[in-house]
């Protein structure tokens, strides 16, 4: 892995423009568990109760939602950013990056220091709550504590909306200001680096194929392959709280 890890270095050095494209992996190593893994979310719930249709049209529904997602949220507020999102809040400083588009919802990319004009939610965030009428957003504690209180399924204190938590759930259409400048940036960096992805969520998946065909460098590190390893640089296969950090001390 040595050799892999001075690649990668050498592909930085040489890079003035990087994207970093981040998955599930990242934040399981700071103890958020992964909705899809054994022991995940979607070991206790099934998924085809949480779309965003289920959400909108029943009551049952969205109390059960809510349970699910208190449940997550509870595990949020007990994580910290891991040595992965300080390596990478290091190429900030270090002035290489020019963003994090992310899939993770826990907001830890910012908690570890990244710029917050700099990181792209994808799949928008679990910390805030959105007014599905009035577009209203409210503190996530807040709302939280009126659950706790026996208000299973919240509405907006405004126009009576749904409330629900600012992410993009089964069904529902990805934010389109942020997946254009994904895709915006993805096309004009010089090196894409993707951490701790499985590659398999769409359009997400989408962004390495856009950086690769825009002329891009591609690094992928993750555990397991990937559907995209065939295109990249530079694959390594490791855990990207370890892997990181070695990159980057060879950087400097």
């Amino acid at each position: 892995m040595a050799d892999q890890i001075n690649q990668a270095a050498d592909l930085i050095k040489g890079s003035e423009k990087i994207v970093v494209f981040t998955g599930a992996g990242v934040s399981t190593e700071s103890g958020i568990p992964d909705f899809r893994s054994p022991g995940g979310l979607w070991s206790k719930y099934d998924p085809e109760d949480f779309t965003f249709q289920r959400f909108v049209s029943n009551e049952k529904a969205r109390h059960k939602y809510w349970q699910m997602s208190t449940e997550f949220y509870h595990s949020l507020q007990s994580a910290k950013p891991n040595a992965a999102h300080i390596a990478i809040v290091e190429l900030e400083t270090m002035g290489k990056l020019d963003c994090i588009i992310t899939q993770n919802i826990d907001g830890l990319h910012q908690l570890a220091g990244a710029s917050p004009e700099r990181v792209i939610e994808l799949h928008g965030t679990a910390r805030a709550i959105s007014c599905l009428s009035c577009k209203k957003r409210y503190d996530r504690d807040g709302v939280q504590e009126r659950i706790a209180k026996g208000d299973k399924a919240p509405r907006c204190d405004d126009c009576n909306g749904l409330l629900k938590p600012a992410t993009i759930s089964f069904g529902q259409s990805m934010p389109e200001r942020e997946t254009a400048e994904a895709i915006k940036r993805s096309g004009g960096c010089d090196l894409f680096i993707v951490i701790g992805s499985s590659l398999v969520v769409q359009p997400a998946a989408y962004m390495p194929v856009v950086a690769k065909e825009r002329g891009a460098r591609l690094v992928i590190i993750n555990r397991e392959a990937t559907p995209h390893d065939y295109m990249a640089d530079l694959v390594i296969h490791g855990s990207a709280g370890s892997v990181l950090p070695e990159i980057l001390a060879q950087v400097k």
